[in-house]
């Protein structure tokens, strides 16, 4: 066999191998999210529409004049409900932004949680991610707490539970968030189901 067949049998059996990884990520990937699909209490559509409703929602409080410059807002979306986080320097910026929510179609309720004052530092926002991880991390192992039935949201050290959850499941959950070192507040945007 020359040299050039060697290299390019061992190129081909590179790339091979690595399409197979692709592959493998890809149904992984699948699987993962037909499991998180399949374990929500909203229906395919409403995880859809849901989906649709937080990008128009975003893009309506993106239209607020001086909004990217003086403010830093999140939007979760949930059966319908709004969720807004983050922080504003003016209350007529936060009032606007849940005015903008409210005007998008889908959206059934807004929960306007933005904080007056300047946005929070990098440093909050890694440690939100860390509280985050943390605290699924606990819910996974917590047979009470549906983990694949809710959104966390974590900002500035408060925590949001969305979801469609039982009165047990919700009691559960908050119950194993507000014992978390370093979550200042916990606040319940949910829907009880039976």
């Amino acid at each position: 066999m020359s040299a050039n067949k060697i290299i390019f049998t061992f190129c081909l059996f590179i790339v091979l191998s690595q399409l197979t990884a692709c592959v493998s990520a890809v149904a992984v990937g699948a699987a993962g999210t037909a499991a998180v699909t399949t374990s929500d209490r909203r229906t395919l559509g409403t995880q859809i529409d849901d989906k649709t409703t937080s990008a128009r929602v975003s893009t309506a409080i993106n239209k607020i004049a001086d909004i990217e410059e003086l403010a830093d807002i999140s939007v979760n979306v949930y059966n319908g409900q709004v969720l807004l986080t983050g922080q504003s320097s003016t209350q007529s910026l936060i009032d606007s932004a849940a005015q903008a929510a409210e005007s998008v179609q889908h959206v059934l309720k807004v929960h306007n949680q933005i904080r007056l004052g300047q946005p929070i530092a990098t440093t909050s926002t890694v440690n939100d991610i860390w509280l985050g991880t943390k605290i699924r991390a606990l819910m996974s192992t917590n047979k009470r707490v549906p983990l694949l039935k809710l959104d966390l949201i974590v900002e500035d050290s408060e925590v949001f539970i969305m979801g469609r959850l039982t009165k047990a499941e919700a009691s559960a959950a908050v119950d194993l968030v507000r014992n978390v070192d370093g979550v200042t507040k916990v606040i319940r945007v949910m829907e009880l189901v039976n």
